[in-house]
């Protein structure tokens, strides 16, 4: 919803030809219509990254959700539906129609990508399961899988 209602404020704020930039120049609102996936990859394929974000937007749910027993885990997973949602409703209901909508980006750092609020969270979400699975060491299901430590028995 954060998402949504930020892509709203960008399409009726921003105008696509005079970039707004902040903070000195450390961020830059330019709206665009991104028919791709990140960093515009994959522009003549929108029908099939949209099929492979509902695939995911199901498996998250329906495999992942289940196995959740872990406050941090279950962050993480709230963070990912929150981004696949987001793109993903953008590719359903945006021009230039269903299966084929362009996602709204208009955030934009210096030398980097043009990204959204969706794309923050699928990014956070990303960085909290690295933290899980490879720091922390915990399963979704809450199970700590640390090895031994080197040197010590048991």
């Amino acid at each position: 919803m954060l998402d949504q209602v930020a892509k709203t404020f960008a399409i009726a704020r921003l105008d696509p030809q005079q970039p707004i930039s902040l903070l000195g120049g450390l961020i830059t609102l330019q709206l665009i219509r991104n028919p791709g996936a990140a960093f515009s990859m994959g522009e003549n394929f929108t029908v099939v990254l949209t099929i492979v974000a509902i695939c995911a937007l199901f498996g998250v749910l329906f495999w992942l959700v289940p196995r959740v027993r872990h406050g941090g885990w279950a962050v993480a997973v709230g963070f990912l539906l929150a981004g696949i949602s987001g793109n993903l409703s953008d590719r359903l209901f945006r021009e230039p129609g269903p299966f084929r909508g362009h996602v709204i980006d208009f955030i934009q750092l210096p030398n980097f990508a043009i990204f959204n609020v969706a794309d923050m969270f699928i990014t956070a979400a990303a960085v909290l399961v690295i933290w899980l699975s490879m720091i922390t060491q915990v399963t979704p299901a809450g199970v700590v899988t640390k090895a031994p430590q080197p040197g010590h028995d048991g």
